[in-house]
């Protein structure tokens, strides 16, 4: 009895020990009482929890171990900001105006060492080389001559090296960055190399937001003869069945769905469809996403937040023969010269009893407001921007996106652009 008390003593111990808290204070004037805590997997934030503050101070109690990049999001004020953790205690002090963050002021040690690192190589990245076209300019013997000489000198210096014993991450996400993913064209890396980055590399590529990117490079150092046959190479070596090959393999079907590469889309979601193992949770929620907008399947009913021009509480509720769901934006410039071809032929489409539902993926109220003025179809928004929770939901990855439901609310064609829906209605 006594050896099994040792050891759950040593267990709670260690669960102690792996627990670090994430303390967020805001102003006074700061309205959003409501916070949501995101941790990453690939390029994908994942819902941790979300708390209430207390006197404009949000306090998370992280019960595990976790190494990577985090995101806090404020619903109500639509404000984000990312961070990081290094299994230890986070500290954040917000400056804010209006209900808008101005600033982040990192005060725990890792997030400030992280934040004065991404600032330093930003400005070595964009500035430095403006500089030393402008130095050409200036002798080296008056004041702004020798300012500009020791800008340069200090921007083009190593910066302070991190040690990896202290900051693990920090370490991690710069040196890779720099190896993998800098725009120096003397830094140029094989597929061999990132094949066996990704295949070797620890828990933090995923947590880090430098896969996506990473596997964007993959593809471009392969060109644009073969990319099959460089995703087979990779996938071969990672063994697919795996976390990380499964992690992999979700990355690259929504790089495809973005970069509008249907063929290849389709042929690695088969590939995942067909997989007879377990099932991770990041490809889960990829092959669930695509499922939802298949031809034929039925369409995922949405319950309408604050919709203008109907009476309708969902899309479920809203009778027609046909649907036009349209996910656009007011900054959206595709949508600015679409959705007018759309509106010159509304009274055709209400003619034939189709109804259109515009659900956009703005941010701002004001612009949102002042343009659906112009619009006499449905629209609605959750005011959250990609933050939306349709836009996982119906596997939305760019403005405009379009879908033609049936009666029954059946997908029956997915159109990529207005002319392709208004040809479907023999309208064009």
């Amino acid at each position: 009895m006594k050896k099994i008390f040792v050891l759950s003593a040593v267990l709670s111990a260690f669960s102690l020990q792996a627990q670090f808290t994430i303390t967020v204070q805001a102003p006074a004037d700061f309205k959003d009482q409501d916070a949501i805590l995101y941790t990453l997997n690939g390029s994908k934030d994942i819902i941790f929890t979300k708390e209430q503050s207390k006197n404009n101070i949000w306090t998370f109690k992280y019960p595990q171990n976790y190494v990577g990049m985090m995101k806090m999001y404020f619903p109500s004020t639509n404000n984000t900001f990312n961070f990081i953790s290094e299994n230890k205690n986070v500290s954040i002090r917000l400056d804010t105006q209006g209900n808008k963050i101005k600033d982040v002021i990192y005060q725990d040690e890792a997030n400030n060492l992280m934040s004065k690192q991404q600032e330093g190589s930003q400005k070595k990245e964009l500035i430095l080389p403006a500089l030393t076209q402008i130095k050409e300019y200036y002798k080296d013997n008056t004041d702004f001559g020798k300012a500009l000489k020791t800008e340069i000198s200090r921007l083009s210096g190593g910066g302070n090296e991190i040690n990896q014993t202290d900051h693990p991450f920090i370490y991690y996400y710069n040196t890779n960055y720099s190896k993998f993913l800098s725009a120096d064209p003397s830094k140029k890396v094989s597929q061999d190399e990132i094949i066996n980055f990704i295949d070797k590399s620890n828990d933090m590529l995923e947590s880090s937001s430098l896969l996506r990117p990473l596997l964007v490079a993959y593809l471009n150092s392969g060109g644009n003869t073969n990319v099959a046959g460089s995703v087979d190479k990779l996938l071969d070596q990672l063994k697919v069945e795996t976390p990380r090959g499964q992690t992999v393999l979700s990355e690259l079907i929504d790089i495809f769905d973005v970069y509008e590469m249907a063929d290849l889309k389709k042929k690695y979601l088969d590939q995942a469809k067909n997989l007879k193992c377990t099932i991770n949770d990041r490809l889960a929620s990829t092959l669930k996403s695509n499922a939802n907008v298949q031809i034929g399947a039925a369409f995922p009913n949405y319950k309408f937040q604050s919709a203008v021009n109907t009476t309708a509480k969902s899309i479920y509720d809203v009778k027609a023969d046909k649907k036009i769901v349209i996910f656009w934006s007011s900054t959206c410039s595709h949508c600015e010269t679409e959705l007018p071809k759309l509106l010159e032929k509304y009274n055709d489409l209400k003619a034939k009893n189709v109804q259109v539902i515009g659900l956009s993926l703005d941010v701002d109220k004001e612009s949102y407001s002042k343009r659906i003025t112009a619009f006499p179809w449905i629209n609605d928004s959750e005011l959250r921007g990609w933050n939306s929770s349709y836009s996982e939901t119906y596997n939305i990855h760019a403005t405009p996106t379009y879908f033609i439901l049936d009666a029954n609310n059946k997908i029956i064609n997915k159109p990529d652009h207005v002319a392709d829906v208004l040809e479907f209605f023999k309208l064009k």
